[in-house]
């Protein structure tokens, strides 16, 4: 199971207070005074909040209905450190455990703030990579296991190395093609999605190599396999499957490493390779049998499916479950708090390994399914 898969098994939040924090509220909460909870609203939350709870502004999260739970426990963790944000730092610092409950309780009892009309419509990562791919259609096949010798097989492989690899064209860390040239003008989440489509991707059995001994090839991989996975199928994002490629591709790929592909831990096993075993390992990864990396076409939906475990109605009105209700939430705001999490920015060590797998492609395809979902 790859990261991004491991990361759909166990995603069950996209923003959700840390470990200690959800210990320290689930402790029976007394009365609080709404009143006094409004009036601190009015002196120090409604410049970015507003005293209804509704965001002033893109990426600031609405209130008005939020878990009294998970306000108290957010509130923690600005105090305690786990939470960077300047000024609610400095705000809560200055709370009194009284202050907290109180304008906890008082965002809790708002009506909560439902999305705005004209929403944007929903953009599948997996949809617009697959518009994307027309373009790569006359080398390298419409699913990406077309092309003449030479040119690399895309469907199956690793999302995250495939991205790194138009990187790397865009640098001139790689030879690059004619075809090539349109590369520039792709933004980091054209290259996600065109990524995610080309993973999910079966890729089609390959006959024999005309050249090379795929027996005498096959205990040559034995260093290989610690990286790229028994028989070429990686598990990891970022490591390219060898398996089912194309080995004129493998041959030229595995050269370059000896002089101008910049990966020193390639560069050493390579160097003591003969012509002759460089093509025998291209022999046998080629009909190797790889597999999709991803399943881009349901993605979004699998990954949503999981998060309701927690966030959904039964879930977040559950005294012993410490997260957020994020139906109807700022778009901009989730998706900074699970980049946030992701780049283990918030204190929660559950969330950032959940989190750490996603592109920003998938970010704000997740974002913008909840923001455009009903508040309750």
């Amino acid at each position: 199971m790859n990261r991004l898969a491991l990361a759909i098994f166990l995603a069950v939040a996209l923003a959700a207070c840390s470990e200690k924090d959800q210990r320290s509220a689930q402790k029976s909460l007394p009365a609080a005074d709404l009143a006094a909870g409004k009036a601190f609203a009015g002196r120090e939350c409604k410049g970015c909040h507003g005293v209804d709870g509704r965001s002033i502004a893109p990426a600031i999260p609405h209130l008005a209905a939020q878990s009294e739970r998970y306000l108290l426990a957010a509130l923690q963790g600005y105090k305690a450190g786990g939470r960077s944000h300047a000024a609610l730092k400095e705000i809560a610092a200055k709370m009194s455990d009284a202050d907290a409950h109180n304008i906890a309780a008082y965002y809790a009892s708002l009506p909560p703030v439902q999305p705005a009309a004209g929403a944007p419509a929903l953009v599948s990562p997996f949809e617009q990579g697959k518009a994307l791919a027309a373009a790569c259609a006359k080398c390298h096949g419409a699913d990406g296991n077309g092309g003449a010798p030479g040119i690399p097989r895309l469907a199956g492989q690793q999302p995250h190395y495939l991205v790194v690899a138009i990187q790397e064209y865009l640098n001139k860390e790689r030879k690059a093609a004619p075809m090539h040239a349109l590369l520039p003008t792709l933004k980091k989440r054209d290259m996600e999605s065109l990524a995610l489509y080309f993973a999910s991707q079966t890729p089609a059995p390959r006959g024999a190599a005309p050249f090379g001994d795929a027996a005498s090839g096959e205990p040559l991989t034995a260093v290989c396999g610690g990286c790229h996975g028994s028989h070429g199928v990686s598990l990891d994002s970022s490591t390219p499957s060898l398996a089912g490629q194309d080995p004129r591709y493998l041959v030229g790929a595995i050269k370059a490493y000896r002089t101008t592909r910049q990966r020193e831990s390639m560069r050493a096993y390579v160097r003591g390779l003969s012509e002759r075993d460089i093509e025998s390992v291209a022999a046998f990864y080629s009909v190797q049998k790889s597999q999709a990396a991803e399943k881009g076409q349901t993605l979004v939906q699998d990954l949503t499916d999981k998060c309701e475990r927690c966030h959904g109605a039964g879930a977040v009105d559950n005294p012993a479950m410490v997260v957020p209700k994020i139906n109807g939430q700022d778009r901009d705001y989730l998706v900074m708090a699970l980049r946030a999490y992701r780049e283990d920015r918030r204190d929660n060590s559950a969330m950032h390994r959940m989190s750490l797998p996603y592109s920003d492609a998938i970010i704000d395809s997740l974002a913008a399914v909840y923001a455009a979902r009903p508040a309750k």
